[in-house]
């Protein structure tokens, strides 16, 4: 993954070099060598190449080539090679790919993104118009961030040298926060107000101290793919997840697979080791890694991956996560602009990284958006609004009947659930929703009420299917997800989604719903494709349990730390929470209570992560702020001693 900095003059003054100080230093974090300064003109840029990939995709150079323009390229180009043949000048399968690129401008400019298939983030200097572009690839795998301020133009792939330089300038974003507390923050926000985000899709134009912003590119609902038989949607299913696998095994170096068991990660490795064994995938060995817990009585994922390993003939590593699990409060990281849960430094964090470096790792594949593409959630309602809205009366009461005899409930019940999705979400909202959390403060869940609920938009009637407005939800949520997963010096590789490739979802997206999920067959496509591919148990097993036990138990852990001692509550000086609920509901957890835990865990995880921040001094005002009256309180006795 290649690192990025860059700065523009946008009044024309020549570039200082001693600019690029702290920045220089912060990403030196990151990378084995020091980042190479070039400057021209009114731009200066830092850059550090690769440590993963294919060579092709190392080239960084900032020399100017014949297109006129610069290039700071960090990516994979998955369709390098019709790129290639399409665009002619002298590009032949050796070329970098921040040529193709270069080449891609110059013939098509700002319509090049679209053609661009991959994960990638890219800034272009066009020195014959003055102007900076920043993009993204569609789903944000990559980052860029960027801060505008006195006529100057800064970016980088990292957050951290933004902030160190406005470091005690800056002021928090209220609607990150409250994302943080939901569904997780929109794409274009960072914890900072000055500091934002390029979208997935989109690209950012600078020119002559003006600004647009504008998506290149969308998934198309007038895009149909329709087949005669089921063996038809999955051959093809079997192509494209193929593709998808063998473009992320593209790698120098031995590639790492997360493996846990569940149907998305094992797919991805038998696939893997048959691209592998038939020679079509450039990659010299594919392992696995895998965590477990003995202390989660009903989450023992250890029978399912040994399953997968001895179809493979070769165990993985194996690491145990313990009784806490993933869960870690306090932010142990000297940077200040980790995220909530961006960082799990914790015992079992140190064990992978330390075994990543040792082998020499720079990939790791991720089974993350499988469960929501692949029909993981066994609902009809997709289905169901389709029929209703293209008017197909008779077969929506015939599948209303065989959907309500599978789940068991009158069929009036999953009508009305039908029709839900078409009113406005504050006539149907459950108090238990994230916007209505009582430890809230009333004010800042008004204010904040669509962050706190993940953005949520009613169906419409007219226009696209219901089901494909569903997908671009929950791949939003996805990018929303991919968004808040930083990039991390404690977890020093590069992942990759194959779940999230542009043409896999392309051809979800575009078949029918009933191929996915059908009545009482979740994840339908998947399993029917995958027969004597995936071993019969990983295939045919019920959904992986819910993991309860490591929040409570890293809550307890980490309770004289959160309460003790007169403490302040940072985030109730700031107006987010009411210490006295959020305490007393947390007491309520820890006693065995059944209550939502994944709010109260962002709860613990947003109060943690502020205090690192105001320790940081990093926001002028939050200090002030955090000293509130209204943020302390007063305990006896420590939790500890009143077990």
């Amino acid at each position: 993954m290649s690192i990025q900095f860059g700065i523009v003059n946008l009044d024309g003054e020549p570039i200082d070099p001693q600019m690029f100080t702290q920045a220089r230093a912060a990403i030196a974090a990151y990378v084995h060598d020091l980042p190479i300064l070039h400057v021209e003109r009114n731009i200066g840029l830092l850059y550090s190449a690769s440590r993963t990939g294919h060579p092709r995709s190392q080239e960084v150079r900032a020399d100017i080539p014949s297109t006129g323009a610069i290039c700071l390229w960090d990516g994979r180009l998955d369709n390098a090679a019709d790129l290639t043949r399409k665009l002619g000048e002298g590009l032949n399968a050796d070329s970098p790919e921040r040529e193709i690129v270069l080449v891609a401008y110059k013939q098509w400019r700002l319509g090049a993104f679209s053609a661009l298939i991959g994960d990638w983030a890219l800034c272009l200097w066009d020195l014959l118009t003055q102007t900076v572009v920043l993009a993204t690839d569609v789903l944000g795998a990559r980052h860029l961030y960027y801060r505008i301020k006195d006529d100057r133009l800064a970016w980088s792939t990292l957050i951290d040298p933004l902030v160190l330089e406005e470091k005690g300038n800056l002021s928090l974003c209220a609607e990150y926060l409250a994302g943080c507390l939901g569904f997780l923050p929109a794409t274009h926000l960072t914890p900072y107000s000055e500091i934002h985000a390029v979208p997935p899709a989109s690209f950012l134009v600078f020119r002559h101290k003006q600004q647009k912003i504008q998506k290149y590119w969308d998934f198309d609902p007038a895009k149909k793919v329709r087949y005669r038989t089921d063996a038809d949607y999955e051959a093809h299913f079997l192509e494209v997840l193929g593709e998808s696998v063998r473009r992320r095994l593209r790698s120098d170096a031995p590639v790492l697979a997360e493996l846990s068991g569940g149907m998305d990660s094992s797919s991805i490795v038998c696939i893997a080791d048959r691209l592998i064994a038939s020679g079509t995938a450039i990659t010299p060995r594919l392992d696995t890694i895998s965590y477990y817990s003995a202390h989660e009585p009903d989450w023992d994922e250890q029978p399912y991956f040994s399953k997968v390993e001895e179809a493979r003939g070769r165990a993985g590593q194996h690491i145990d996560v313990g009784c806490c699990g993933f869960f870690q409060f306090g932010v142990r990281s000297t940077s200040p602009a980790f995220v909530p849960d961006a960082v799990r430094n914790n015992e079992a964090d140190q064990q992978i990284t330390a075994y990543v470096r040792s082998a020499g790792y720079h990939v790791m594949l991720s089974g993350l958006g499988g469960d929501e593409v692949m029909g993981g959630v066994p609902t009809a309602v997709p289905e169901l609004a389709d029929l209703l809205t293209t008017g197909n009366f008779a077969t929506l009461a015939s599948q209303l009947k065989v959907w309500a005899l599978t789940q068991r409930k009158p069929w009036l019940h999953l009508l009305a659930e039908v029709c839900r999705g078409f009113l406005p979400s504050m006539l149907w909202c459950r108090p238990a929703d994230g916007a209505r959390a009582p430890w809230l403060r009333p004010n800042f869940a008004k204010h904040h009420r669509a962050a706190l609920r993940g953005y949520s938009t009613r169906l419409r009637f007219f226009g696209p299917l219901p089901s494909f407005q569903e997908n671009l939800n929950t791949l939003e949520a996805l990018r929303r997800r991919l968004a808040w997963c930083s990039l991390s010096p404690e977890r020093p590789w590069e992942n990759r989604y194959p779940y999230l490739d542009r043409d896999l979802l392309e051809f979800l997206f575009a078949i029918p719903r009933e191929q996915l999920v059908r009545p009482g067959q979740r994840r339908s496509l998947m399993r029917r494709a995958l027969r004597n591919i995936v071993p019969d148990e990983v295939l045919h097993r019920k959904r992986k349990a819910f993991v309860s036990r490591a929040p409570r138990t890293a809550i307890r852990n980490e309770w004289d730390n959160l309460v003790g001692g007169n403490r302040a509550f940072v985030s109730a000086g700031l107006g987010i929470v009411n210490p006295t609920q959020l305490v007393n509901t947390l007491k309520e957890t820890l006693r065995g209570k059944d209550l939502p835990l994944l709010p109260l865990v962002r709860a613990v995880s947003v109060e943690f992560w502020l205090r690192h921040v105001a320790e940081l001094n990093v926001c002028s005002n939050l200090r002030a702020e955090c000293s509130s009256a209204a943020g302390f309180l007063s305990w006896d006795t420590p939790m500890t001693e009143r077990r």
